[in-house]
């Protein structure tokens, strides 16, 4: 069925518009998706809230290596396994949509600071799709403060046939934000992070979406503040519940809770105790994923800006068919197991540049209308 129609949204002769974003969970069948790019990746340039999520011996490489282009031996077989993948989407019919090609080398900045850009590979991380509006969110890695820009062209085009377009308020990023003597928690310290509570920041990628109910984690680029606005900012037709994970330098929420389909959740073991979910999960099926199949390639396992559990961060095109690795055998045993039609795809190589399936889209419409899935 066609997306909702926005109450706002007429054309020239003041007919109703059909808006061509409508997108309501992470599961009813995918008609459009946004899919990220590698030309002109560049290493992040250095700054706290980047180095605070990797070992201290790659901060220092990252520092230095900061604001040069990826070398050509690890964007060669992304782009490989990336072709394929978008190949892979328009044979199960959907269309994609792709970003500008920007040379993120550029040198940009605020009164306050300046920076080099990084990539637009992950558009999962920069907006978020609540039914017919897409948001861009503000996120608190200064190398990614003007990402969303290789997106207005798209963004535009939804905007002039139909959709919602919102950005939430640009954050200033000053040292304000950050707490300057932050280290990453140990196993049974206190949670920390190194965001204060200065103004609102979050990545998209924290959240995940059940038609009224959202669920988040806070983490080193997600503060409360942010919880908050978009909270506020969608009312009270939707509830936002905050997933508590024992990660110690958690960022997005998309390798450690992913929902499935109604009734279905993903959890990662590790930073999970499915005891301590939300109480409105407690009718749901919490699948337990398997352990990650190990990387053999040890260029890869070093230059991974992602945890091991991307084995989890598989793409659902319905209810039934998940595109999933090809690599993590395990998990795609464990999907046919709980019910699902895995789809394998290679993306390995993508993990230096953020992430996997679900980190490298952005779906922007899915079939279905806005449900509620818990009492």
């Amino acid at each position: 069925m066609a997306a909702p129609t926005s109450a706002a949204a007429t054309g020239d002769t003041g007919e109703p518009l059909v808006s061509p974003v409508g997108s309501h969970n992470e599961w009813d069948p995918l008609e459009e998706v946004v899919v990220g790019r590698l030309e002109g990746a560049t290493i992040p340039s250095s700054h706290p809230v980047v180095a605070c999520n990797i070992p201290p011996w790659a901060a220092r490489l990252q520092g230095l290596a900061g604001g040069f282009e990826y070398p050509n031996m690890l964007i060669e077989p992304a782009q490989q396994e990336l072709d394929q993948f978008i190949a892979l989407l328009q044979s199960l019919g959907v269309t994609v949509t792709r970003p500008d090609e920007v040379d993120h080398r550029q040198r940009f900045g605020t009164p306050d600071w300046s920076s080099r850009g990084f990539c637009n590979t992950c558009p999962r991380d920069s907006m978020i799709v609540i039914g017919d509006e897409i948001i861009e969110t503000p996120m608190a890695w200064p190398c990614r403060y003007f990402e969303t820009h290789s997106y207005r062209t798209l963004l535009k085009d939804y905007f002039r046939r139909g959709a919602r377009w919102t950005a939430a308020p640009r954050p200033q990023l000053t040292d304000e934000l950050f707490d300057a003597g932050y280290s990453a928690p140990k196993a049974g310290d206190p949670m920390r992070y190194i965001l204060t509570e200065f103004e609102p920041v979050f990545d998209a990628a924290d959240f995940v979406r059940a038609g009224r109910d959202l669920f988040v984690t806070r983490s080193n680029v997600t503060n409360q503040m942010g919880i908050d606005w978009l909270r506020r900012h969608l009312g009270r037709g939707y509830r936002i519940h905050e997933i508590e994970s024992s990660c110690r330098t958690p960022m997005h929420i998309d390798t450690t809770f992913l929902l499935l389909a109604p009734g279905k959740v993903l959890v990662n073991p590790e930073y999970i105790d499915v005891d301590r979910l939300p109480d409105v999960l407690n009718s749901w099926d919490v699948l337990v994923a398997p352990e990650p199949d190990p990387l053999d390639e040890r260029l890869l396992k070093m230059t991974s800006m992602c945890g091991k559990w991307l084995n989890m961060n598989v793409l659902m095109i319905d209810e039934k068919r998940v595109i999933a690795e090809r690599h993590h055998t395990e998990t795609l045993r464990a999907l046919e197991s709980w019910g699902f039609e895995p789809i394998p795809c290679d993306l390995l190589h993508y993990a230096p540049f953020g992430g996997s399936f679900h980190c490298a889209t952005l779906d922007v419409r899915r079939r279905g209308t806005l449900e509620s899935y818990f009492d």
